[in-house]
């Protein structure tokens, strides 16, 4: 298992009893993870709407969803997730995370690097805003270097707030794809070469720029000239590489298969991120935004926002089980926070980050099971509590 002690990011073992391993033989050990897939959803998802619903609770707590059976015997979610409810057996619910951060930007930064910020919330004006302290994708991508391809660390369809590569420097930083790949016309930016410049005088170019970059080095010493060389080297190696091009091309992708991941930003970015794994990317950073429904949580759970995670989880699961990578891919569905149990005068439910639930999938991670329990409101653990810590030293340990 991938052990971080000498990073000095996070260190320490994974969570024990957390989540149980899947029996395998020893000759089998081999197939844990080889990439994660993170799906972030900012803001803030309702864990008591989506994963762990109270129909005893009080009017103005439980809201106004059901819970429905799952296609595991005892388990049971939200009634505006049914395609989840009809893969479960593929993948596990914590509903006993907790953190004390109810800040969207601090929050955020907890939750992908495990330090606390070096500022306030909401005073954050720069991307990535973690200087210090190296995100998750940036720890993973440092210990594991290329697997293929792409860049290790890619984020879509934006980076991640908090995703930078902080005292690693910039080698580590995301390869961020800064288009949508909804759109229909979607392309990657540093995939070809200007128009009008051949494959001849790219290449001189490039021995011409490799010349300037030395002399920039002897002059100034290697702190700027080296974090410049790092991202032309990125965008170089995508440039020269046709399987990166192949992994990028969503046009080339069974229609039918993109409908089913919902024709949505949430459901392609799911899509592009299998085809980013299956070409090598370690680490995959997906954010979707509007989760922070402190007005008319109801109607955009239910009309907007659960429809897409339902559409673009189950099939990703589905997709990379199919083609027997659920095995070496970890994928986690969390946001910053959960929500307020009892309902705002606004239809809203406020941050809470006391109580969430994360899902967890694929990557050695025992597979349709909850972990963990709430009280009767789901305001808080009512068992043991796990922490922003023992969740990402147990991704780090499934590497």
């Amino acid at each position: 298992m991938l052990r971080l002690g000498g990073t000095g990011a996070l260190a320490g073992l994974s969570l024990p009893g957390l989540l149980e391993l899947e029996a395998k033989a020893a000759s089998q050990r081999g197939a844990q993870a080889k990439s994660v897939i993170m799906i972030f959803l900012e803001g803030g998802p309702s864990h008591i709407d989506m994963w762990d619903l109270k129909p005893e609770a009080p009017k103005e707590v439980r809201g106004s969803f059901h819970p429905i059976a799952t296609n595991v015997p005892g388990i049971q979610i939200g009634n505006i997730l049914p395609k989840c409810a009809k893969v479960t057996d593929k993948f596990t619910i914590l509903r006993s995370h907790s953190h004390r951060d109810n800040g969207h930007q601090t929050g955020r930064h907890w939750c992908l690097t495990g330090h606390p910020p070096t500022f306030n919330d909401g005073q954050a004006t720069a991307t990535p805003f973690n200087s210090e302290y190296p995100s998750i994708g940036s720890m993973i991508s440092r210990e594991l270097g290329h697997g293929g391809a792409v860049p290790p660390y890619i984020c879509v369809p934006e980076p991640m707030g908090p995703g930078g590569p902080g005292f690693f420097g910039a080698k580590y930083s995301p390869f961020v794809i800064e288009t949508d790949p909804v759109q229909p016309d979607f392309q990657v930016r540093d995939l070809n070469l200007a128009a009008g410049t051949s494959r001849r005088r790219f290449d001189l170019r490039r021995r011409l720029l490799s010349g300037v970059e030395q002399l920039a080095e002897g002059r100034s010493g290697r702190g700027r000239a080296a974090s410049m060389s790092t991202y032309y080297e990125k965008a170089l190696e995508l440039i020269t590489s046709p399987a990166a091009r192949k992994a990028f091309d969503m046009n080339s992708e069974n229609p039918k298969l993109r409908e089913q991941y919902g024709l949505t930003s949430l459901g392609q970015c799911c899509l592009l991120g299998r085809r980013l794994v299956e070409a090598g990317c370690r680490f995959v950073g997906i954010s979707h935004g509007s989760w922070d429904t402190h007005v008319d949580n109801f109607t955009s759970h239910e009309k907007a926002l659960v429809p897409h995670a339902d559409a673009a989880l189950s099939t990703l699961l589905t997709d990379l089980y199919d083609r027997g990578l659920l095995d070496e891919t970890l994928v986690v569905m969390w946001g910053e926070m959960g929500r307020t149990p009892r309902i705002n005068g606004n239809a809203g439910r406020d941050h809470w980050a006391q109580c969430q639930s994360v899902i967890l999938a694929g990557g050695g991670i025992k597979p349709g099971t909850v972990v963990g329990a709430t009280d009767k409101t789901a305001s808080y653990p009512s068992t043991t509590p796990y922490g922003i810590h023992d969740l990402l030293r147990t991704i780090l340990s499934q590497m």
